[in-house]
């Protein structure tokens, strides 16, 4: 049986990698959903910041990110914007996230997946 998992996932990320391998640990079959080759529509941001409980944007935003700052992202109040930026730049979404039918997790670190299985 197929479980309903779905990783947003980054292969060059060491957090996503240890995901990985926890749930395939944990005989998850999921899938993996590389977001910096197809960067996810505005629906999909805005049904995962549901999922993970999520009012604010930027808690799903790697604020570190150069991007973020160029973009003046820290001064930015609008909620559309900060999605909008997630969606112009897949780069500032968080990772891994673990989707598993209406939940998610962020998966730093790894173990916090657990919370879904």
């Amino acid at each position: 049986m197929a479980d309903d998992t779905t990783v947003w996932f980054n292969p060059s990320c060491s957090k996503c990698v240890g995901a990985r391998e926890l749930l395939a640990e944990k005989g998850v079959d999921a899938s993996y959903y590389e977001y910096l080759q197809e960067a996810p529509g505005r629906e999909d941001l805005v049904r995962v910041l549901g999922l993970l409980g999520f009012d604010d944007p930027r808690q799903l935003m790697r604020t570190g990110e150069a991007v973020y700052k160029d973009l003046g992202l820290a001064d930015v109040t609008d909620r559309d914007e900060l999605i909008d930026a997630m969606v112009a730049n897949p780069i500032l979404i968080e990772r891994p996230i673990v989707i598993r039918g209406d939940k998610a997790v962020i998966g730093r670190p790894p173990d916090r997946l657990l919370e879904l299985l």
